[in-house]
């Protein structure tokens, strides 16, 4: 089920009453880091593309940073999606939502993966 904007666009699909907004990625270069930025939710359906970028700059950085200040939503497959990038380059995961963060811990996923507070900071060393 969706919903419609003015322009009679799919604004955002609805599941349980949650709207999940469109996954979106962006990747550029700073202080010597690839850093792919998220922005949107995450699941089974709309990973593909983040999928193919992280996998992507891993083989050709040997440092990614994740910026996940705008993942409004991440499931299990989000958090394998990492679990599967991190030995394959130095992933930092930056700025994570609550919702990330609580995903995070609860499963045990901080304590494997480098999660810095900022962009900056996970870019910097």
């Amino acid at each position: 089920m969706s919903t419609a904007d003015r322009d009679g666009q799919e604004s955002s699909a609805r599941l349980n009453g949650h709207a999940y907004g469109r996954a979106a990625v962006v990747q550029y270069e700073l202080g010597g880091a690839w850093v792919v930025v998220a922005h949107g939710d995450y699941d089974m359906n709309s990973m593909g593309p983040l999928a193919e970028v992280l996998q992507t700059a891993a083989q050709k950085h040997s440092r990614v940073v994740l910026d996940a200040s705008g993942v409004t939503f991440a499931d299990s497959t989000f958090l394998n999606l990492l679990l599967q990038i991190h030995p394959v380059t130095r992933l930092r995961v930056a700025a994570p939502t609550p919702q990330l963060r609580r995903v995070l811990e609860i499963t045990g996923a901080d304590t494997v993966l480098d999660i810095r507070d900022s962009v900056e900071n996970a870019t910097s060393d």
